[in-house]
């Protein structure tokens, strides 16, 4: 009984106990606001860029009973505050669109312990820059993701003093009309993962303070006016996993530190003005996927490390690049190849065969080239890729198997039919077409023997003109 009792109070303690933890957190949770001055500042940054002049009376409380999709807030350690973290404004927020004279506000200053500002197609119309005196201000936040993507009406230069931002971990300021060369400074921001300038009007040479980034993963330069040669600390940069340079003027060979590169999934140098070969230190890259140097003046051969080496290649891309030489038997070798693109080039030799038997390869464009033999791939490889597979504009290439023949595999695989060894097309391997056995003349043969002897009908008709004179003739003379 008195055990049963100890029970009994016991449970009643912890209830009690549980009770008034749980009313003491709604206590907190109703108690606890946000600064008047950083609840003014998110305020006047809304009100400086949306269409909604009844924000803040819609929202007065945005971090507890009024919220907004766009706006995070967290609480703070001591005092237990609400504080400002996040702010995104983007079409991906149904409503409160972006007014057409939508700026950035040096309200930001009075939001402390924001670590995400992120604005997507707002700035449309009305001219907005980068301010020097905004980014990177004693007082500026200390941000860790900035991204200022799609808005048209972003110009300007980006400003030195950006990189006065060190917390920063993601800066992407891609799709805008930025303009200007790339501030060496940016190679200070030593926490920096992700880079993206992407699709602006940058100019200039990348400065080489960029191998500065020791955390850089991330770096997407492409769709700019950039020039000079690739530089070549891009080598020390050992956490990259993405380079994009596609796009842009970049000339020179492609520096071989780029080699160094353990960790490196894409690399795009496309629609550049490079040149080769390609540096045999690239067989270092033992983790790429994605290979894209379309559209550059390499003017070489394809090295034979790009089969042997680069083994978990998936995609390969060297449309219009000038290559000469044959296709290396060893890109056979590469089992996780999806797309293999070598088209508009001057490559010769016979196709390998054994591309067809690369169990993942559903692309594959060898178009406009100088190849020739027999093109010979198995049927399940013609039937699965179908439309994918390109071999047009090779005109000494051929084939024997009537899969190439029909129109509903692909028009892409208009090759003629192979010689045989006594110097005749092939056939046999489309059905008997003539079971008799009779020899098949071709129009011009027929139109030369019609020519050259005279028709049946004619000779029977001169045969028997010539017996009437004939008969005419003696009977003259009988009578006589």
């Amino acid at each position: 009984m008195a055990s049963v009792s100890f029970f009994l109070v016991g449970f009643f303690v912890l209830a009690c106990v549980v009770v008034l933890g749980a009313t003491q957190n709604n206590s907190d949770g109703v108690e606890m606001g946000m600064e008047k001055e950083e609840l003014l500042g998110l305020f006047e940054v809304l009100d400086a860029l949306l269409d909604d002049s009844n924000w803040a009376q819609q929202h007065p409380h945005p971090c507890t009973e009024t919220p907004w999709p766009g706006v995070e807030c967290e609480v703070g350690q001591d005092p237990p505050l609400f504080h400002v973290t996040k702010i995104h404004v983007g079409p991906d927020i149904l409503n409160a669109p972006c007014k057409s004279s939508a700026t950035l506000s040096h309200s930001l200053f009075k939001l402390p312990y924001l670590n995400t500002l992120s604005i997507f197609n707002c700035f449309l119309k009305s001219p907005v820059t980068l301010s020097p005196t905004l980014f990177g201000g004693a007082l500026f936040p200390p941000l860790e993701h900035l991204a200022l993507d799609s808005n048209p009406s972003l110009s300007g230069e980006i400003p030195p003093t950006l990189a006065k931002i060190v917390s920063l971990k993601v800066l992407s300021l891609s799709q805008n009309m930025l303009e200007g060369k790339i501030p060496k400074e940016i190679g200070g921001m030593i926490l920096l993962e992700q880079l993206d300038l992407s699709d602006n009007n940058l100019s200039g040479e990348v400065p080489l303070e960029i191998g500065g980034l020791e955390n850089l993963t991330i770096l997407d330069f492409s769709l700019n006016g950039l020039e000079g040669q690739v530089p070549c600390s891009l080598g020390q940069l050992q956490l990259l996993q993405k380079i994009d340079l596609g796009s842009n003027r970049f000339m020179g060979s492609i520096p071989p530190e780029i080699g160094k590169l353990k960790g490196l999934v894409l690399l795009d140098l496309s629609y550049n003005f490079i040149n080769g070969p390609l540096p045999e230190t690239l067989s270092g890259l033992e983790n790429l996927e994605h290979l894209i140097v379309d559209h550059n003046p390499l003017n070489t051969e394809i090295p034979q490390f790009l089969g042997t080496t680069l083994r978990k290649l998936q995609t390969m891309s060297f449309s219009v690049c000038g290559l000469t030489g044959p296709l290396p038997y060893s890109l056979s070798s590469l089992k996780h190849l999806s797309a293999l693109s070598l088209d508009n080039n001057s490559l010769t030799g016979s196709v390998p065969p054994n591309l067809g038997k690369i169990p993942s390869l559903d692309h594959l464009n060898l178009s406009n080239n100088q190849l020739s033999g027999e093109l010979s791939f198995p049927e399940d490889f013609i039937n699965r890729i179908g439309k994918r597979l390109d071999v047009r504009g090779n005109n000494g290439l051929c084939t024997s198997n009537h899969l190439y023949r029909k129109k509903n595999i692909s028009v892409y695989l208009e090759t003629p039919l192979c010689l045989n060894s006594s110097g005749h097309r092939n056939d046999k391997i489309f059905g008997d077409k003539n079971p008799n056995g009779l020899k098949r003349i071709r129009p011009s043969e027929h139109h030369i023997m019609e020519s050259s002897e005279a028709p049946p009908c004619l000779n029977q008709k001169v045969i028997s003109i010539f017996s009437f004179l004939v008969c005419c003739s003696l009977c003259f003379l009988m009578f006589l």
